[in-house]
């Protein structure tokens, strides 16, 4: 007798569609997030427009001196000028808000998934590679000093890039802005990483050890649910004050942080009245959901404005020293590389995703929307403006030319994507008003009741 077949254990040949829409409290949540990070984009510029300004009038040196003003206790290493400590400790508080999403992103979010995070995490490392290569190539005669900016056209700016999005007005489609946003939460860690592996120096192994026990007793007050203030904010503020003195750059300590705090809720939060949970809903608001919820105003609002304000100053001298900065191959490599790299980067691996894999765009999306969110992946500011110190020393010449090409490039970078997404802005509009019908009126807009219908 002829024996019984096997099934198949053939993947299926249905493709995987990539740019599709996410959950519908998944799409409100980002929803939230991009509201008050287009804030803070907006406060951002201001403060950089404020900053160029003062820095380039009569009244420079009164600038320069504040932000060169040193306050704190010299005998924990901690009396810093007001740039370290906006760059130092309220940029802790920028990365907290990203370890946060990180984790939540990595444990109930799109990342979690592999169908949903192989493009936005394979467009991040190209975003961060191919800038990085195209900078090293150009200043690679230019010395040693020249080549510690590699990693400065690496990071996407998200509050920045929104910021550009509110000006043009474009009605980008959930799943795109979703995308930038992993898109940047990716890039994010990578930056810390080379941060704490490239750009730290003088370590102190003991130093570092004895941060663990802080950073332990944190983590196990808020893995029990302990929210209260003055026993979180002393162990935060001791774990950041050892990392800041081992020799590792300070952020990295908000990173660590944010990795600590529990996505998933407790049984007990799980019921407590006015949650989804307790409501029916299919969503779980845990505690690195409602501390994101209530410090990411105070980083995008606060931290990251003044950060900008005391970082992005630099004397200018006029039209012939402008010519000057940009003519340096410090500053032709950050702006070929937030331009062009950027751009090559992200749309290059994500072509390379979708055509190598079963993959293909959502329906309603084009590969020219995906080029013009990969142009404007290329508005580098927070972070590359902190690599720039890092890499070249505050007030350096090269530190000084690198910041008026990060302002150029990321500049440059916005405007042609202003072009081309709002030449797509009336397909746009569209999608948008068929993700606001609810014919059925239940409160969930049919197109996502769908979505989940298909899987």
């Amino acid at each position: 007798m002829p024996k019984p077949s096997r099934p198949s254990r053939k993947f299926p040949s249905r493709k995987f569609r990539v740019f599709s829409r996410s959950t519908y409290p998944e799409y409100l949540r980002i929803a939230a997030i991009l509201r008050t990070e287009t804030v803070g984009g907006a406060l951002l510029l201001a403060a950089t427009a404020a900053a160029l300004i003062w820095a380039n009038s009569p009244a420079a040196d009164a600038y320069f001196g504040l932000r060169d003003l040193k306050l704190g206790y010299e005998p924990w290493h901690l009396q810093l000028s007001l740039g370290h400590w906006a760059s130092d400790g309220l940029l802790a508080l920028f990365f907290f808000i990203a370890g946060l999403e990180l984790k939540r992103e990595f444990v109930s979010g799109d990342l979690r998934r592999p169908s949903r995070a192989v493009v936005p995490v394979t467009a991040a490392v190209g975003g961060v590679a191919v800038p990085a290569i195209i900078y090293s190539v150009i200043v690679w005669n230019q010395g040693a000093e020249a080549l510690r900016g590699w990693a400065i056209p690496t990071a996407t700016d998200i509050a920045f890039a929104l910021a550009v999005l509110a000006v043009i007005n474009t009605h980008l489609p959930s799943a795109l802005r979703t995308f930038l946003l992993t898109l940047a939460v990716v890039d994010d860690l990578i930056a810390i990483g080379i941060i704490a592996f490239f750009y730290s120096s003088g370590l102190q192994p003991g130093l570092l050890l004895a941060a663990l026990v802080p950073l332990a007793l944190f983590a196990w007050l808020v893995q029990k649910r302990v929210t209260h203030w003055y026993l979180l904010l002393p162990l935060a503020a001791a774990t950041w004050g050892l990392v800041h003195a081992s020799g590792i750059h300070a952020t990295v300590a908000g990173v660590l942080l944010g990795f600590t705090v529990p996505v998933a809720a407790s049984r007990r939060e799980r019921h407590q009245p006015g949650s989804m949970a307790s409501d029916g809903g299919s969503e779980e608001t845990g505690m690195a959901e409602r501390l994101e919820h209530r410090f990411r105003p105070l980083s995008a609002g606060f931290a990251v404005p003044v950060f900008a304000f005391f970082s992005a100053g630099v004397a200018l001298g006029g039209a012939s020293g402008l010519t000057s900065a940009l003519a340096d191959p410090v500053a032709v490599g950050i702006m070929a590389a937030l331009v062009a790299g950027k751009a090559v980067g992200v749309f290059g691996a994500t072509f390379l995703v979708t055509k190598t894999t079963r993959a293909q765009l959502d329906a309603g999306l084009r590969w020219v929307d995906v080029a013009g969110l990969s142009l404007l992946a290329g508005v580098g500011f927070t972070v590359s403006l902190l690599i720039a110190e890092l890499g070249f020393g505050s007030g350096s010449a090269h530190d000084d030319h690198a910041k008026v090409a990060i302002l150029t490039g990321s500049l440059t970078a916005a405007v042609l994507a202003a072009v081309v997404l709002k030449a797509r802005n009336r397909h746009f509009r569209r999608l948008e008003a068929e993700e606001a019908r609810d014919d059925d009126g239940d409160g969930v807009p049919d197109v996502f009741e769908r979505s989940e219908q298909d899987g």
